[in-house]
């Protein structure tokens, strides 16, 4: 597993636990204690897999009820 892998498992703990959990970037960032690009890759991948969306003031939320990763 990746650090990016592991960083994604942390923030679909994190969204599963807190539902309505809506973040920016950088508050995503600083929750976590990321580097920059771990961040973005980690946000860009739960996005790709349909976990979270980005809304319109760019803000992270999570998408629907269903696992990416968790379920293994």
């Amino acid at each position: 597993m990746t650090h990016v892998d592991e960083v994604m498992t942390r923030i679909e703990m994190e969204y599963r636990e807190m539902p309505d959990l809506k973040l920016t970037f950088w508050q995503a960032r600083r929750l976590w204690n990321l580097d920059e690009q771990v961040c973005e890759s980690a946000l860009a991948n739960l996005v790709a897999a349909k976990f979270l969306s980005r809304t319109p003031d760019g803000r992270y939320i999570r998408r629907g009820f269903g696992s990416i990763r968790l379920a293994s």
